[in-house]
């Protein structure tokens, strides 16, 4: 290799790889999110990275704590020491140091009160239960606590046990929590209220918003990918997910653990459905349009194609070989004029329209039955499309549209678009 550009090269490394492609993760050893003053915490960092050996860089905020190493203790915290704690990855090469992707932050409260109210530092999920802790500074002998909700008491309990427990939580247990908690000491009783801390609750799959992506230069020009995007927040390990796409409420194929598809470019109504069989837990996607753009290659219909650039000079027919007159000359003959100055395609169904005032019925629409209408409306129901689905994933073979009154399939690769026959 040249001198030149290899030098060239390696001074462009530093600004290449200067930040590895992992994110360091902070994680709570001893201690608690919420403390007293005076107490310890404990915390650890690492990188998902076995092949190389790294160091650890701290951060309280954006100022660059002086400890390093794995290992984060802090001793006797004083509450000017709360805030957001972070950790980075970093490790030597021959063109300068590299570091990882900062880690998430880990919220630590540094109390100088006397009752706290410790909650977990996650959010917690719909249907699980909550267990937050109301503690005295010393833990004395307690008499009585109460928990409030938005300064709202929504439970009391006598005795020494500080916990509460919420049980089978929705959205309506999310909000401001606080405690008050009461002892006797030297025949004098205290009675001390905590500062607030917020409790937020999850959907364990959120709602699904899908994405329709048709104009890409790596996607084929006949296909387009439907991508649906969600927030999957089981707990660790968590069960897997299926994924399932639709066009006008008729499934596309079958389930994939893959939140993407790709799919035959034609217009109608698409929606995606994301299921977790172990939970019980579906979630379904709002509608969502595509409408194909109308491009040069549609035929026109010979009476309307241009034969070039020029308007058309008016022709003289004879009464023997002249047409009867529309239901409209005048429309009829703006619409051709139009056409022949800026160009535009008309659909072969307006040209009938201007012909003869009584046009016949299109072969591919035939009459409507009681039948028909019945089946359509089935099919736009989604609880019969989970009892039809229920029973294609037991059998473990789905078909692309189990429950309509008609349909064709188009082979990729393991899954089958439907097309909706009127």
């Amino acid at each position: 290799m040249n001198p030149v550009i290899f030098l060239c090269v390696l001074s462009m490394l530093p600004q290449l790889g200067a930040e590895a492609p992992f994110r360091a993760v902070v994680e709570m050893v001893s201690g608690d999110s919420r403390i007293f003053s005076g107490e310890s915490v404990q915390l650890k960092c690492s990188v998902l990275d076995v092949r190389s050996s790294w160091s650890h860089l701290w951060f309280r905020g954006s100022e660059q704590l002086p400890q390093r190493g794995q290992h984060l203790v802090l001793w006797k915290m004083k509450v000017q020491e709360s805030g957001k704690y972070y950790c980075k990855g970093v490790r030597d090469s021959q063109v300068g140091d590299i570091m990882t992707l900062q880690s998430l932050p880990l919220e630590i409260n540094v109390d100088g009160g006397w009752v706290i109210l410790q909650v977990p530092p996650e959010p917690s999920l719909v249907s699980d239960t909550l267990k937050v802790m109301c503690r005295a500074r010393g833990k004395p002998p307690l008499h009585e606590v109460i928990l409030y909700k938005d300064a709202v008491e929504v439970m009391r309990q006598n005795g020494l046990n500080p916990y509460f427990y919420l049980t089978n939580l929705t959205h309506e247990e999310q909000g401001v929590y606080s405690c008050r908690a009461s002892w006797d000491i030297d025949r004098r009783t205290h009675s001390v209220i905590s500062a607030d801390a917020s409790v937020q609750i999850l959907d364990v799959l959120s709602l699904p918003v899908l994405e329709i992506v048709a104009d890409s230069d790596r996607i084929p020009a006949n296909k387009m990918k439907l991508i649906c995007h969600l927030q999957y927040n089981a707990h660790a390990p968590a069960p897997p997910i299926n994924y399932y796409f639709y066009k006008n409420n008729n499934r596309l194929g079958t389930a994939t653990s893959e939140n993407h598809d790709l799919v035959r470019r034609t217009p109608g109504q698409y929606s995606c459905r994301a299921k977790v069989p172990v939970l019980g837990i579906s979630r379904w996607s709002e509608l969502k349009s595509f409408e194909q753009a109308k491009g040069p290659g549609i035929m026109l219909h010979p009476d309307l194609r241009p034969r070039n650039s020029r308007p058309f000079a008016p022709s003289i027919s004879s009464p023997q070989t002249s047409r009867p007159p529309a239901a409209g000359p005048t429309e009829a003959q703006a619409s051709l004029h139009q056409s022949t100055q800026t160009p535009t395609f008309t659909e072969p169904t307006e040209v009938s329209s201007i012909q003869t005032s009584s046009p016949a019925p299109k072969p591919s629409q035939p009459a409507p039955s009681t039948l028909q209408s019945t089946v359509q409306s089935l099919s736009q129901t989604p609880a019969l499309v989970d009892i039809f689905e229920e029973l294609s994933d037991d059998t473990s073979a789905e078909s692309d549209v189990p429950w309509s009154s008609g349909g064709s399939a188009e082979s990729r690769g393991g899954s089958a678009e439907s097309d909706d026959i009127p």
